[in-house]
């Protein structure tokens, strides 16, 4: 388990050429490798602009290698308070070569999944880019509403997709635990992007899917919406899946944005119909 940032911090970033423009994030972090593992496979980076969840696969400590690769390099590439989906593939493409070097020693394939959101700026707006591949996920709570941003890269997401099993089954099919895109295993990494303007009051969480087994939508949501800090949140949230059962690693983050001056003139591209890439 590699952890890169803060489990709790806050910062207030001032916009390049937008005196009145000033955004002020507040963040948290948990992880904990649960009931049923005997070490932690999953990574994070808590670092604004970049916040990122990685969980490993290839047992042993191969999936924890992966994992940290994700985000030590993601970490690497941010070099000022506002990066870009350029930054974010290259940091990618890096941790695929670490990755791979891991790799050569094992019998199994070594990688991760992984999903982020980073502040960018569009047109001289904050906004985040949210990015995702695997099954980790990352949710946006606003007006005491839940909507899951980023959608999973599996088997049983393409049978809800096609209409062949319902959502709400999705965990308990047999291939529940099957991705179709994942960084490492030698190939290209392939990220989803979704734009998600940046609002005052906007809570986001990101997860791996060790808390998405053991929680419903609706017990997320209601921690989201108890009003606790963000690392309380982050807490307690892991607290609630290891006391559910625990069966994985469980990390969240949940990033504030406490406040958010000026006025915006961004859409955000969430629910979408298709992978949609950021302006860059």
């Amino acid at each position: 388990m590699t952890q890169i940032g803060s489990t709790a911090a806050e910062k207030t970033i001032a916009v390049p050429g937008r005196p009145d423009v000033v955004v002020s994030l507040a963040w948290g972090a948990a992880t904990d490798t649960g009931h049923k593992r005997n070490h932690n496979e999953d990574s994070f980076v808590a670092q604004s602009p970049i916040f990122a969840v990685a969980d490993g696969m290839g047992g042993h400590s191969a999936g924890d290698v992966a994992s940290a690769a994700v985000v030590t390099r993601l970490a690497e590439v941010i070099s000022s308070d506002f990066t870009e989906a350029d930054s974010i593939e290259q940091g990618l493409r890096a941790a695929t070569v670490d990755i791979g070097r891991a790799a050569d020693e094992k019998e199994l394939g070594v990688g991760t999944t992984v999903t982020g959101a980073a502040l960018a700026l569009q047109g001289g707006d904050p906004c985040w880019i949210v990015f995702n591949v695997g099954a980790s996920r990352v949710y946006m709570f606003e007006h005491n509403e839940l909507t899951q941003i980023s959608v999973d890269h599996s088997v049983v997401q393409e049978l809800v997709d096609s209409g062949i099993i319902r959502a709400e089954d999705a965990e308990s099919h047999p291939d529940s635990n099957v991705i179709t895109r994942a960084v490492g295993f030698n190939a290209e990494p392939m990220p989803d992007y979704w734009v998600v303007p940046v609002r005052k009051g906007v809570r986001l969480l990101l997860c791996s899917d060790g808390l998405t087994k053991e929680l419903d939508r609706e017990r997320i949501r209601l921690h989201l919406a108890a009003g606790l800090a963000p690392s309380e949140t982050a807490q307690a949230l892991v607290d609630a899946a290891l006391a559910a059962g625990g069966r994985d690693n469980v990390t969240t983050i949940v990033v504030d944005i406490v406040d958010a001056t000026g006025a915006f003139d961004l859409d955000h591209t969430i629910p979408r119909g298709g992978p949609v890439s950021p302006r860059r």
